[in-house]
């Protein structure tokens, strides 16, 4: 039996959880810097270091609490080292360190993009193979899972993420930050069909969404009536054409790899819009987190220490970009 303390710290949220054997969570605390954000429009990365350094020991004892369990009944320590923001993920990876060294543990890193995909296997009986779509802020990869090494990457964005796009929308109409549940909540009372905005063609199951973006700039330089009277229906038309296009390559790559399972990951699975198209998929198995996993937490990355960790030392580091959760096929 396997019981990880896991630490978070790549962007935004500082979080650590105790999960056993990869799937029962035991704790999962997060300490969320949105409010302190939203002045600035965005995450500024000095000031979440900041944060972290600040609350990470609180964040730590609480979880450690909540589960009831101590240094002695843990097996080992993990912290997400990549990608993400340099100075965030130092904060969590010298926690990590220093838990690992007094403790005599084993520390483990974790891909951060993996996490995401691990978060699937809390609290349910997934197991491999399947496809998944992985949308966050920062990448859109649809990858195929033969094991629970990494996937297979089928296509994935040849510009901005979903999560990307989704953000500078919001910004464009004006519905504040974070940007993702912003269009979320103002396209429910939008209507879809208002607008038809384009799907990015791209061969294969690469995705373009830089193409939409600019198509709805476009549209609003180009009304004639105050955007708050349009705000719902551009949401909701921008949202129906990102959906529309995530959804129907992720079914087309289920059906020509055969497998019988599809898997959503990253924050933007926490799209109500989103889970909804997946949810009438009948013909296949679709397993999605439960909202609280969708977003930043360390429960994944416990989880992810389990199936698909990297024993570490104190030599380990961290990465912002580069590596990959998997090979391109």
């Amino acid at each position: 039996m396997s019981v990880i303390l896991g630490i978070e710290t790549s962007c935004d949220e500082t979080a650590a959880a105790v999960v056993e054997d990869g799937r029962k969570v035991l704790s999962s605390c997060v300490f969320s810097q949105i409010d302190i954000h939203q002045a600035f429009g965005g995450v500024v990365p000095e000031v979440a270091a900041r944060y972290h350094l600040e609350s990470m020991n609180a964040v730590v004892d609480e979880a450690l609490e909540r589960a009831g369990v101590g240094r002695r009944q843990l097996t080992a320590i993990a912290c997400a080292n990549g990608p993400g923001l340099v100075g965030t993920l130092l904060v969590g990876l010298s926690c990590a360190k220093a838990l690992s060294w007094s403790w005599s543990l084993p520390l483990i890193t974790v891909d951060h993009l993996q996490s995401h995909v691990c978060a699937n296997y809390i609290d349910s009986d997934l197991e491999p193979p399947f496809v998944c779509l992985l949308v966050s802020g920062g990448h859109t990869q649809l990858m195929h899972f033969s094991d629970y090494s990494a996937g297979t990457i089928l296509g994935e964005t040849l510009d901005d993420a979903a999560g990307e796009a989704f953000d500078k929308v919001a910004r464009l109409l004006e519905l504040g930050y974070p940007g993702g549940p912003a269009v979320d909540r103002a396209a429910r009372d939008g209507d879809p069909k208002a607008y038809r905005f384009p799907e990015g063609v791209v061969d294969g199951y690469d995705f373009s969404f830089s193409g939409l973006k600019t198509a709805v700039l476009r549209t609003v330089g180009k009304l004639e009536e105050p955007l708050a009277g349009r705000t719902c229906d551009l949401a909701a038309s921008f949202q129906d054409a990102v959906n529309r296009v995530l959804f129907k390559k992720t079914r087309a790559a289920a059906l020509e790899t055969g497998v019988k399972q599809v898997v959503l990951a990253g924050g933007v699975a926490a799209n109500s819009n989103l889970r909804e198209r997946f949810g009438e998929l009948t013909e296949i198995e679709v397993f999605m987190p439960s909202l609280k996993y969708c977003t930043d937490n360390a429960a994944m990355v416990a989880s992810a220490a389990h199936f698909m960790g990297n024993a570490a030392d104190l030599s380990a580091t961290v990465y912002s970009r580069g590596k990959r959760t998997g090979s391109r096929r």
